[in-house]
């Protein structure tokens, strides 16, 4: 079992940045082993991939529509993993959530390869 927690939610105008932060319960070599990842829900929408990173941090997967803008990270020290998000678009504005999967899921974009999640924190781009 892991609990993961999102903070680091808010309101921003367009351009502007904004870094998520991920805790995960499981400590130390454990949750190194966990590949984890971010997702968005927008109103109205279904919950869309965002990024992953997976548990040796060896690969790092963006979705289109943000690559070049953000940017995940995990410290396994610190049981937290981050996700950076520059020049943010008013259509970034959604629900985001953190995600945690056992080792490698075979398509870490599907948000069924994931069986923990976040309360997610809210994330606000005003034009």
């Amino acid at each position: 079992q892991v609990k993961v927690v999102e903070s680091g939610g808010g309101s921003v105008e367009a351009g502007g940045s904004l870094t998520l932060s991920c805790t995960a319960s499981k400590t130390g070599a454990t949750f190194m082993r966990y590949t984890m990842a971010w997702f968005r829900q927008a109103p109205g929408k279904e919950r869309e991939f965002v990024a992953a990173i997976t548990w040796n941090g060896a690969t790092r997967e963006y979705a289109d529509s943000v690559k070049g803008r953000f940017t995940i990270s995990r410290d396994d020290t610190e049981n937290t993993m981050a996700l950076e998000m520059n020049s943010l678009k008013p259509e970034d504005t959604a629900a985001y959530y953190c995600a945690a999967a056992w080792s490698s899921p075979n398509d870490p974009r599907r948000s069924a390869a994931y069986d923990y999640w976040g309360q997610g924190t809210q994330v606000t781009v005003s034009s």
